[in-house]
């Protein structure tokens, strides 16, 4: 999908369209994070309503079916239309920083898969089908991370002046493998593999922490400098969320998995995630009332559904999980309910992507030609 075909808004064509898969593009992995983290969000709320872990079973279930058909018609993409995916990562800035969401996407769904889909296919493989695509997903991440900075200072042509938050998606990936990867260290042998294992984590979150905290000021000031480019983009203000809500997360995933592992280091590890959580969930709950506030006034200036609301989704659904943990660890009932507060948020805006998404690939309004 070409880069104006992903922030575009929907019109009706003048003629029946059918599937050109030659304008799929990355970005489209966005619908399977945000699927995924709607079912993962279910599983460690701290809240347990009737029919919720179900509910999340669901979204597991339809998350993974989704990447399965995207994985395939993605290969099609990159065999059949080289030219077009060669254009979308070399020569095109806007789409390459999407190729941030498949290594998230693969993420998510493996972590559904233990969390959720254990209890549909058992223990034994849903650790299988986690381990595969933890470790696909960590060395796509990692291939990610330094391949779209490389690209930006050696080929693409961009601005500082013009950086948006879409620029952050390729290096959240390894803070995304650093939150999922320890809910594998119980099934490990005891000893170097879960110790590595811990310590890799840690690692990919020093590859992903230090490299957000370079670019927000860079989005940041672009976007005061030059704005938005398109309405469509408003919604990829809620991608600042993303690394916000997704450390936090990774810190309290490493201090529980610390616990057996490392007992000496483990105090230490929880007391940091209590106080890091805490001022980052602060921060990250200012920026929500940001982008909030600037996709309502889009709102009421006529923007209509793009792929981009996806950018709704996914990073909310990390503050879901950064707050749960954080009710879990300190008890305070104040992160239960914003917890729970941000999981019916989560869920709205799933709904308003996902409804928009079906209305426009049945009326052939995307991938249509």
């Amino acid at each position: 999908m070409s880069t104006l075909a992903a922030v575009r808004p929907i019109t009706r064509p003048a003629a029946p369209a059918r599937f050109d898969l030659a304008q799929l593009g990355p970005n489209w992995y966005a619908a399977v994070m945000g699927t995924a983290i709607l079912g993962n969000g279910a599983a460690v709320l701290p809240v347990r309503p009737p029919g919720l872990v179900g509910f999340g079973e669901v979204m597991w279930a339809l998350a993974l079916a989704a990447l399965l058909v995207l994985a395939a018609a993605r290969l099609v993409h990159l065999t059949r239309h080289r030219d077009a995916a060669r254009a979308q990562l070399l020569d095109n800035p806007a789409t390459a920083v999407f190729y941030g969401c498949p290594p998230m996407a693969l993420l998510a769904v493996g972590l559904g898969t233990l969390l959720l889909g254990s209890r549909v296919i058992g223990t034994g493989p849903a650790v299988a089908v986690d381990a595969v695509l933890w470790s696909v997903g960590t060395v796509y991440a990692l291939a990610v991370a330094a391949g779209i900075p490389y690209l930006m200072i050696t080929r693409h042509r961009v601005s500082a002046l013009e950086a948006n938050p879409t620029w952050l998606l390729p290096v959240v990936a390894p803070l995304v493998a650093s939150a999922c990867g320890p809910a594998l260290v119980p099934h490990l042998p005891a000893g170097l593999p879960q110790e590595a294992m811990l310590y890799g984590c840690w690692a990919l979150f020093g590859v992903g922490l230090p490299a957000t905290l370079v670019l927000l000021p860079v989005v940041f000031t672009g976007l005061v400098h030059s704005k938005l480019p398109a309405l469509a983009l408003t919604p990829s203000l809620f991608l600042v969320l993303g690394p916000l809500g997704q450390s936090v997360s990774a810190v309290h995933q490493l201090a529980d998995a610390a616990r057996p592992v490392l007992p000496a280091l483990a105090p230490a590890m929880l007391a940091l995630a209590e106080l890091y959580g805490v001022a980052v969930i602060g921060a990250a709950m200012l920026w929500l009332a940001v982008a909030l506030a600037a996709n309502l006034r889009a709102r009421r200036a006529g923007m209509r559904f793009a792929m981009t609301w996806w950018a709704y989704t996914f990073p909310v659904g990390t503050c879901v999980t950064g707050a749960a943990a954080l009710a879990r660890h300190t008890g305070f009932g104040g992160f239960t309910a914003l917890a729970a507060g941000l999981y019916v948020l989560l869920a709205a805006a799933w709904a308003a992507a996902a409804t928009g998404t079906a209305a426009g690939l049945a009326s052939g309004r995307l991938l249509g030609r």
